[in-house]
């Protein structure tokens, strides 16, 4: 007997939220119903799986107006606490991103790259519910005559405050190791010579991404957990590139796919917009991310059925190709063999050490789970679809 084919719509799956009817499992819980039960047979059981990481997300940063003085004032420079935001958008509104150090780090005039604070501090901070102090220099107008200001303000007290982010959630980034002979500092955190640690920083079977490898249930409008608040994708992120090589299952082997996301910065938790700082590289934030995806049929249950032995990614030497730009790999290793704490190169065992939390990344899905179950997060129609690659 031919398996029944299963057909759902987004609209279908919300009346089942609203009736109180609808499945909703996270994707590693996905993946041990797809192998015991097959996608077909899952298809027709789960409506929504959910996914989650949380993880150091540089490209990232917030929207604020930080409301009009007396005499009024065109901003041409800002501070927020001594990090230099963008104000090249008239009167008082400003963008702080999350990898601007803060002014004059007496930390960074010793050791080049190594900050105490920075933009993603500020973020959090302003989630946290801290005074933050704002400096303004203008040169004047006759519309805008002042030319300083100053003033200490609080989250709730700016008239407008977005995070914005320009490239978060990468479907799959490298496994980076450092074959020099001296210890490097990076954006995938320290690196000791002679390949003697591993880095990664995706959540494997839980990342978004990756349960959506083709992007055909994602774009512009699709609501989300992000900071968490729910927030939407805008579209795709900067260095979106879906045509990459892949695996037989969709699986890009390299950085693909991102996404530019935006929320609400008032309703956001300073557990989920944390700032960070990375030795040797900078600031950053580290942010939560979660996507519902829905099972409109077999094809999306075998993609979210993804298990970490099967998501692979390349091995980048970042003590020698990375600086040049180059990026030969030096072979591939699946995500279940890193989360093991250990994996096999040139005959060698290397430590593996995650940045992003799976602990966390785990949370975000369950809690997008409990918001669905509990009417209190319904799908939305993509208004526009990410680019996406042939399959």
């Amino acid at each position: 007997m031919a398996a029944k084919k299963v057909k759902k719509t987004i609209q279908e799956i919300n009346q089942r939220i609203k009736e109180g009817r609808v499945v909703v499992v996270t994707a590693d819980e996905m993946s041990h119903i797809v192998k015991k039960k097959g996608a077909n047979v899952a298809a027709q059981e789960i409506d929504v799986v959910t996914t989650g990481t949380f993880a150091p997300m540089c490209s990232s940063g917030a929207f604020i107006n930080f409301g009009q003085v007396t005499p009024p004032i065109k901003a041409s420079k800002v501070l927020i606490n001594d990090v230099p935001a963008y104000a090249g958008f008239a009167a008082v509104d400003a963008y702080i991103g999350a990898t601007e150090p803060v002014d004059g780090d007496p930390l960074n005039k010793v050791h080049p790259g190594q900050f105490r604070y920075g933009g993603g501090h500020v973020i959090e901070d302003l989630v946290a519910g801290k005074k933050v102090e704002i400096k303004a220099t203008a040169y004047g107008t006759q519309c805008y005559p002042n030319t300083g200001m100053k003033k200490k303000v609080t989250l709730s007290e700016l008239p407008y405050a977005v995070l914005l982010n320009p490239r978060n959630a990468y479907q799959n980034y490298n496994c980076a190791v450092n074959l020099s002979k001296r210890i490097i500092y990076t954006y995938m955190g320290v690196l000791k010579p002679n390949m003697q640690n591993a880095n990664y920083s995706t959540s494997g079977q839980l990342s978004p991404l990756l349960n959506d490898p083709y992007y055909l249930t994602l774009g512009m409008g699709t609501r989300i957990f992000l900071g968490g608040a729910q927030g939407y994708i805008l579209g795709p992120g900067t260095q979106h590139d879906p045509n990459v090589k892949r695996t037989a299952n969709g699986i890009p082997l390299a950085p693909a796919g991102t996404l530019m996301v935006m929320g609400n910065l008032k309703e956001m938790d300073p557990r989920w917009v944390t700032g960070v700082s990375l030795l040797g590289y900078g600031p950053s934030l580290a942010v939560g991310l979660g996507i519902p995806i829905p099972i409109l049929n077999e094809r999306m249950a075998t993609f979210t059925g993804i298990s970490d032995d099967e998501i692979y990614t390349q091995i980048i030497d970042y003590g020698n190709d990375a600086p040049k730009g180059i990026t030969n790999p030096l072979g591939k290793v699946n995500y279940a063999e890193l989360k093991s704490g250990s994996m096999q190169l040139k005959g060698q065992k290397i430590s593996t050490v995650p940045l992003s939390s799976y602990t966390r990344a785990l949370e975000i899905a369950g809690i997008l789970k409990d918001w669905i179950e509990n009417k209190q997060l319904f799908l939305t129609e993509p208004h526009q679809m990410l680019p996406t690659a042939p399959f």
